[in-house]
């Protein structure tokens, strides 16, 4: 099933574009066209599309039993392409504040030649681009208005998670004394577990006609799944093999709010603390093995196993606790999907 849905969810992509080419609301050029189009290409579908993908496993799951029409399909896949449209859009205008190289294995976009700043225009055009895919294909559902209002609030929040992270971790004021978990629970909250784990399975309950105010429990779990997904990530890009995930990971030089940090400047003594202030994002690969090593005398990987079990035990009882048989099932798929993930 995987492979026939990627290959759907992939034709839709073409149709959207192709709609967001011919928009009427603007008069185009071939020039115009074209660069949108080689914009969009770049940008919105080379990711692993787990974020959009999963809208269409969710909307499933909720409707049992019933076999999908053709119509609610295609609708439901419009609204992963949503999703990725909205993680394209904060991964282009991410990458010039970090003044970042690369993302997915090319050169960030506004790094391409003659792409420059312009970047950040393309940037708000596929945020805007999202709210006339909605109208397009939604504007006459009864949910057309959460669905926007859905939209709104969870840009809203992931843009505030991002600021909270960039004014924790100003150049220049390097200080480790900032970072704490509730600091490091809080960044990872808005700025990946509401677009990353709510928004997916909000936008499913909404079309299976379900109101979101009823559902603040499960929005609740998600976002601890969020949390629990990003201490992953935190832990695999130290622990992790770069073979495997793809990535070479420089959480330490970067001088990130991770997990690893914050849990090691809880436990350790005060000289292993100024080890971490001497050495935590420095560039020199010297500096980095002393981190790494402190990680390790400070048994961070029993910790982090710990952690993992003692989520996925609170997790699951959560899920198990809900009284819809069909909303456990969408939340267990979530679950599985991550946990004791290599990558």
């Amino acid at each position: 099933m995987g492979s026939e849905l990627k290959s759907k969810f992939i034709e839709v992509y073409s149709v959207l574009k192709s709609e967001l080419l011919n928009d009427p609301a603007f008069e185009w050029t071939d020039a115009s066209r074209q660069w949108v189009e080689r914009m969009l290409d770049y940008n919105v579908p080379g990711g692993k599309l787990n974020r959009g993908l999963s809208v269409v496993d969710s909307y499933k799951l909720l409707k049992g039993q019933k076999e999908l029409t053709d119509t609610d399909f295609f609708l439901s896949i419009a609204l992963g392409w949503c999703i990725e449209w909205l993680q394209a859009y904060f991964l282009v205008l991410d990458d010039i504040m970090d003044g970042s190289h690369t993302r997915r294995g090319q050169p960030c976009w506004f790094r391409v030649p003659k792409v420059g700043l312009i970047a950040a225009n393309d940037g708000i055009l596929l945020r805007n681009h999202i709210p006339r895919i909605l109208r397009k294909h939604f504007r006459e559902k009864p949910y057309y208005v959460d669905l926007l209002d859905l939209f709104n609030e969870v840009e809203f929040q992931t843009a505030s998670g991002q600021m909270i992270d960039l004014i924790t971790t100003i150049e220049g004021e390097k200080d480790l004394s900032k970072y704490s978990l509730s600091i490091h629970r809080r960044i990872v909250q808005y700025k990946t577990a509401y677009y990353s784990f709510y928004l997916p399975v909000a936008c499913a309950l909404l079309m299976a006609g379900e109101k979101l105010d009823d559902h603040i429990d499960v929005k609740n779990i998600l976002i601890d799944m969020g949390i629990y997904f990003q201490v992953q990530d935190d832990y695999l890009d130290c622990f992790g093999d770069p073979a495997f995930i793809g990535k070479i990971g420089t959480d330490i030089e970067d001088f990130k709010c991770s997990w690893l940090v914050v849990k090691a400047l809880e436990l350790c003594n005060d000289k292993q603390k100024q080890l971490l202030y001497d050495n935590y994002g420095k560039e020199d690969k010297a500096c980095v093995a002393k981190v790494k090593e402190l990680y390790k005398e400070l048994n961070l990987e029993g910790v982090f196993a710990e952690y993992e079990s003692s989520s996925y035990q609170k997790l699951n009882k959560a899920t198990e606790a809900h009284p819809s048989k069909s909303v456990q099932q969408v939340l267990k798929s979530f679950l599985g999907k991550i946990y004791k993930r290599q990558k």
